[in-house]
């Protein structure tokens, strides 16, 4: 086996649940009309938390690596959810923002293609189960 990745989630109170992810404590609940406190996020906006930082991560590195000289760069992912339950997303899509001088939408390009196609976990798991779509957008500063 190459790994494996283990999270125990210890239930607190009302539907309240306290985890930890590489050391970090996260608490899940909901707001009040569903029973919770809302003393942490619900679990699906984190499943689209993960999907951004694993291919930011990948992005970011790569073009640094070829040293890019991006100022700034945002993800953006949109989940579209099922009106009926299990309430599930059926289609999630990426918008990479980069801001800088002298960008080659080439090699932008090629990063998230990298990304996309060979490094992103997060992305390949979710591109068997729904329809994964991205775009990049470049703001020259």
């Amino acid at each position: 086996m190459a790994g494996r990745e283990i999270i125990v989630a210890d239930w607190l109170d009302g539907v309240a649940f306290e985890t930890a992810v590489d050391e970090h404590r996260i608490i899940l609940d909901t707001p009040a009309d569903y029973g919770g406190r809302s003393r942490g996020p619900r679990p699906k906006p984190l499943l689209l938390v993960a999907l951004a930082g694993c291919t930011g991560m990948d992005v970011i590195s790569m073009l640094q690596k070829m040293r890019m000289p991006v100022e700034k760069f945002r993800v953006v992912v949109e989940g579209d959810l099922t009106a009926e339950h299990p309430r599930q997303f059926y289609r999630i899509h990426i918008v990479y923002e980069f801001t800088g001088r002298n960008l080659s939408p080439e090699k932008l390009k090629q990063a998230i293609e990298l990304s996309q196609d060979k490094y992103c976990g997060v992305s390949a798991t979710l591109k068997k189960a729904l329809s994964l779509s991205w775009e990049m957008k470049i703001v020259q500063s």
